[in-house]
């Protein structure tokens, strides 16, 4: 691809201020580290509630990482709420906003919405309050804020590979609601208060030290304790597994070209907003998953080499709330900013078994 067709970078992450939100959670904490150790004259500041969501432990063992940079600073807080939001902004006056505090999780949404109303639609809007406000008394203000929506938007829209151009009006879960709701704020606040926002639709993100709830490091959890773990729509579900360094590569690339402010055809101001997917592009069935990681796990030591894998698998009906395949139309990404995702599926699991079988001391041999 012609580097004449990608957009040219039009904020230099250099001796910046960026606030990540949601720093000690799975993305976070990749993206942090990331940013950290090739902007070493940037400033990273990390917010995090350190909620019980899933085991605290791993959210310190990752912040505690993070914590051996000295261009890192650290508040505990939870975005819903707005004076913490205020305090930050007034403390630090980010210049970029990378937003991925979240109440996240599916089927979690189904028995307990609070949560989500409170991180991800009061949370968000405590967010775009202070962007929009950085701006006052003549202050230069935020200019990007990048924010992790889901590939759960798109809903039972029935169309793959999913696009940004499609409808995403059907949602099939709280979660997708929320989320599809803070695109809905973030283009209203981009349009009344001129700010800057991209918003990004993960697919399914995986890797070492990621979230325990996710179905790749459950399953290794009950596999390793001998349980039997589930197949979902009797292995028929198809996902956009994509490797967290993937996902964290197309995050660093929006950061870097805030969307341009421009005028439409009438001459009024069009709102400096988009949206991305960002997946692997390659979708791949839930059986085809399970059965690499197996594989990988055993050539981790996780696993004896003899496990019954067969005996240890229960086919079941669909979840609510579970979508039959998600698939990302890669190419606005690739178009914009010569990005696709690179890692293979097996390269990605064998990093997590790796990861895992380090962090548990759980090695056979």
């Amino acid at each position: 691809m012609s580097s004449a067709v990608m957009l040219d970078d039009n904020i230099c992450l250099n001796a910046k201020t960026v606030l990540v939100t949601g720093a000690a959670g799975f993305i976070g904490a990749a993206l942090s580290a990331r940013l950290l150790s090739e902007y070493p004259d940037a400033m990273v500041v990390g917010v995090d509630s350190m909620n019980g969501y899933y085991d605290v432990r791993l959210k310190e063992d990752r912040l505690g990482l993070l914590k051996g940079y000295r261009n890192f600073v650290f508040m505990k807080g939870n975005i819903a709420d707005r004076r913490f939001v205020d305090e930050v902004f007034r403390r630090y006056r980010p210049d970029v906003v990378v937003n991925l505090a979240a109440q996240a999780g599916v089927r979690y949404s189904i028995t307990c919405p609070d949560s989500y109303i409170e991180s991800n639609i009061v949370g968000f809007y405590n967010v775009l309050e202070a962007c929009r406000h950085s701006c006052d008394g003549g202050m230069r203000g935020v200019l990007h804020l990048v924010y992790a929506s889901s590939s759960c938007v798109y809903g039972d829209s029935g169309k793959i590979p999913y696009s940004t151009d499609d409808s995403s009006d059907t949602p099939v879960s709280l979660y997708a609601a929320t989320k599809k709701s803070n695109e809905l704020m973030a283009r209203a606040y981009s349009k009344l208060y001129d700010i800057p926002s991209t918003g990004l639709r993960f697919f399914t993100v995986y890797g070492p030290a990621g979230r325990p709830d996710m179905a790749y490091f459950s399953f290794t959890d009950d596999l390793r304790a001998g349980k039997t773990i589930r197949i979902f729509n009797y292995g028929n579900c198809r996902r956009d597994f994509t490797y967290i360094g993937d996902i964290v590569e197309g995050v660093l690339r929006v950061m870097k070209h805030a969307p341009e402010r421009r005028r439409g055809g009438d001459g009024l101001p069009l709102p400096p907003y988009k949206i991305y997917n960002i997946g692997s592009g390659n979708p791949v069935s839930l059986l085809d998953f399970v059965t690499v990681l197996q594989e990988e796990l055993v050539s981790a030591g996780i696993l004896p080499e003899d496990y019954d894998f067969g005996a240890h698998m229960k086919p079941v009906p669909m979840q609510p709330g579970d979508l039959a395949e998600t698939y990302a139309d890669m190419g606005p990404m690739e178009r914009d900013f010569g990005f696709r995702p690179s890692v293979a599926l097996r390269d990605g699991l064998r990093a997590f078994a790796g990861w895992y079988a380090d962090y548990y001391g759980c090695r056979r041999r």
